[in-house]
């Protein structure tokens, strides 16, 4: 048991405290939270997706100086999205991971864009009129003090566009 107030006793269980992160710029670092980013992120994220579901979807990416490749218009036809992870779990938390899949089959073979979670930090969405862009922002710190060195540093974006016309 746990002694939140001077009359209240809380279980451990019902009560957890969320670990923040600690990310840092040249001598400074700061406790962030970026759960609650990832958590808000993914709210508007499963918004979009349903929005997309069952649509021609185009997927571009660009990842400046930090990636080695760029990807570019890359067509997912009647878009179906699967869930893996511990995305029911009865909690809030989004999935480890995300596959976008096209729902076409072509000559036997399946499209699919595979979308690791563990830095979604916010999801915006661009409307110019004939066409809506959804970007999917990842960050991952800056600069020379990554959160994960296996990523890529800094902020990369996902798009997802519907009905671009050619």
């Amino acid at each position: 048991m746990n002694q939140l107030g001077l009359f209240e006793e809380v279980k451990e269980q019902d009560y957890q405290v969320e670990k923040k992160t600690t990310v840092r710029l040249g001598t400074h670092s700061a406790e962030v939270s970026l759960q609650k980013k990832r958590r808000q992120a993914w709210e508007k994220l499963k918004a979009v997706l349903a929005q997309l579901e069952g649509k021609d979807v185009l997927v571009s990416s660009y990842c400046g100086s930090g990636s080695h490749f760029w990807a570019d218009n890359l067509l997912l036809r009647r878009l179906r999205v699967e869930r893996l992870g511990n995305w029911n779990d009865g909690k809030n938390d989004p999935p480890g991971v995300l596959v976008l899949w096209s729902g076409a089959r072509a000559r036997g073979m399946q499209q699919s864009v595979r979308i690791f979670l563990d830095r979604l930090f916010n999801v915006r969405t661009n409307d110019y009129g004939d066409y809506v862009d959804h970007l999917i922002d990842f960050w991952n710190g800056w600069g020379e003090y990554p959160i994960d060195q296996y990523r890529p540093r800094g902020s990369v974006s996902l798009e997802l566009s519907l009905g671009r016309a050619k």
